[in-house]
């Protein structure tokens, strides 16, 4: 291996490694986060509210959409991936409510 090799598989090694950690990062967060919108969720089947909120819903992608415009992220890949983050939530937050309703007890 010459030493021009040697130092891109050292340089390689160091991306992939900050990368495996920021993976674990990710993971994490989003355990965190679904944690939280899982409470959200039996608070709104408990007080029969609706699983979704527009309103919230899109102010969120605004504010995502900002927030990866000053991170130097693709806004627009940004919108999707908390798309798909909102719809496994409300997906969630139906689940529970309709739990709820099969449930036998009040």
């Amino acid at each position: 291996m010459t030493d021009d090799a040697a130092l891109a598989a050292e340089v390689l090694k160091g991306h992939r490694d900050s990368i495996d950690r920021l993976d674990a990062i990710l993971v994490y967060t989003l355990a965190e986060r679904f944690a939280h919108t899982q409470a959200v969720g039996q608070l709104k089947a408990e007080h029969d509210l609706p699983p979704s909120d527009p309103a919230r819903e899109e102010e969120q992608i605004t504010r995502l959409e900002r927030l990866s415009r000053e991170a130097g992220l693709d806004p627009e890949f940004a919108r999707k991936f908390l798309a798909f983050i909102i719809d496994e939530v409300i997906r969630h937050h139906k689940q529970r409510q309709e739990n709820k309703e099969n449930s036998p007890w009040p």
